[in-house]
C-alpha cells in the first residue's frame, strides 16, 4: 500500500491533469489541506480559482459543497436551520443541516454577501462546530473552508473584516499563466469538451469509464500524513526566525525605515502558529524530516499577505503587501 507522501502526490498528478500553469497554486491548496487550515484564493475572473479547488476535491475520499455567496444569502442558507415536522398529531423541531456540513467547503465570492453571512462562517473556521438555537453540532474531522474573491469588482462587495482574515491559514493569489501554458489550456478544454460529446452519444462506454477510473485519495491517507507532519523537527533557530517574522511586522521601525512607513498594524500570533504549520507541511511535501529557513521563506508570502495593514503613503506608492514581506525577509536574519 502506497505511503502517505505517495498518496498526497498521486493527488496532485491528479490535480495537474486540470489545471495547467498553476503549480504554485496547487501545492499551497496541499498544504492548506495537510496542515488543516481554512484558505483565501483571490484572482481575477477565469484564472481556475473554482476548478482548482474542484479538482482536489474530486480526487479526494470527501464530500464536496459550494455556496455561491450574494447580496441576498442568509446565515441559515450556510449554517442550516431548525425546521417544524408534524406527524402523527405531534410536532417537533429538527435541525436541517446547511450546506457548510461537507468535508470541502467552497464559499464562492465570499466578499458578495453581507456581514452577517460571513460572520456565519466564523464559528465553524475556527471552532469546527455550529451553533444553532442553543444547539451544537459538530463538523466532521476532515472540514475545510476554500473561499474565492475577485480583487477587482468593488461595487456590491462587502470587504472581509481583519478579524475573519486572520482565520485564514493562508491568502493564495492566483495571477494569469505564461503564454505557452495558456496554449496548454486551450487544448485540454478542446479534449474536454470531444470527451463530454463523446460520453453524451456513448452512455454505456461512460459508465464503464466512470468505473474503471481510478479510485479517488482515501481521508486515512489524509489523516496519517497530517500525523507524520506533526513530527516534523523544527529546531529551536527555526523557531525563533519564525518568530523574529513575525516580530518584525509589529516593529518595523526596528528593521528598515521603509518597513516603518509602510506598516500600520502586524501580523497576530496566528502568523507565527501558520508558519509553523505551513514550514512543517512544506518540509514534508518536498521529503525532508526538518524544516529549514526556505520553507519558511517558500510561505511567507502567503501567511503574511492578508494579515499585514498597510499605511496610506504605502497604498499611495503601490507598495504591495508582498513586496512588504520581501523586505522583512530581507532584513531578518536568521540567528
Amino acid at each position: 500500500m502506497p505511503d502517505p507522501l505517495q498518496q498526497i502526490q498521486s493527488l496532485k498528478k491528479r490535480m495537474q491533469r486540470s489545471i495547467i500553469g498553476q503549480e504554485g497554486v496547487i501545492d499551497r491548496l496541499l498544504i492548506g489541506l495537510l496542515a488543516n487550515g481554512n484558505l483565501l484564493v483571490e484572482g481575477l475572473p477565469g484564472l481556475a480559482k473554482t476548478r482548482a479547488i474542484k479538482a482536489m476535491a474530486k480526487n479526494l475520499e470527501a464530500d464536496f459543497s459550494r455556496i455561491q455567496f450574494t447580496p441576498d444569502l442568509l446565515p441559515s442558507d450556510v449554517t442550516g436551520t431548525e425546521v417544524y415536522h408534524q406527524s402523527g398529531g405531534t410536532g417537533t423541531f429538527r435541525f436541517e443541516k446547511g450546506p457548510i456540513f461537507a468535508n470541502i467547503v467552497l464559499a464562492d465570492e465570499i466578499n458578495r454577501a453581507p456581514a452577517k453571512v460571513q460572520a456565519a462562517l466564523l464559528e465553524a473556521m475556527e471552532e469546527r462546530q455550529v451553533t444553532v438555537s442553543g444547539t451544537t453540532h459538530k463538523m466532521d474531522p476532515l472540514f475545510m473552508v476554500m473561499a474565492t474573491q475577485n480583487p477587482v469588482e468593488r461595487e456590491g462587495t462587502y470587504p472581509l473584516p481583519e478579524a475573519q482574515m486572520d482565520r485564514f491559514l493562508m491568502h493564495i493569489l492566483i495571477t494569469y499563466p505564461p503564454v505557452e501554458d495558456e496554449v496548454k489550456v486551450i487544448d485540454l478544454v478542446r479534449r474536454e469538451e470531444r470527451s463530454a460529446l463523446t460520453d453524451a452519444m456513448q452512455p454505456d462506454k461512460t459508465a464503464k469509464t466512470a468505473t474503471e477510473s481510478a479510485a479517488p485519495v482515501p481521508q486515512a491517507a489524509l489523516f496519517d500524513a497530517r500525523a507524520e507532519i506533526a513530527n516534523i523537527h523544527v529546531s529551536d533557530a527555526i523557531a525563533r526566525y519564525m518568530a523574529d517574522l513575525v516580530y518584525a511586522t509589529r516593529t518595523p521601525e526596528l528593521y528598515s525605515e521603509d518597513l516603518a512607513r509602510w506598516i500600520e498594524i502586524g501580523a497576530s500570533p496566528r502568523a507565527s502558529i501558520a508558519l509553523d504549520k505551513c514550514g512543517r507541511t512544506h518540509a514534508w511535501l518536498a521529503g525532508r524530516d526538518y524544516v529549514d529557513p526556505t520553507d519558511i521563506q517558500a510561505i511567507a508570502a502567503d501567511v503574511f499577505r492578508h494579515r499585514l495593514t498597510l499605511t496610506f503613503e504605502a497604498d499611495g506608492d503601490g507598495v504591495s503587501p508582498d513586496k512588504v514581506v520581501d523586505e522583512i525577509v530581507r532584513n531578518v536574519a536568521l540567528t
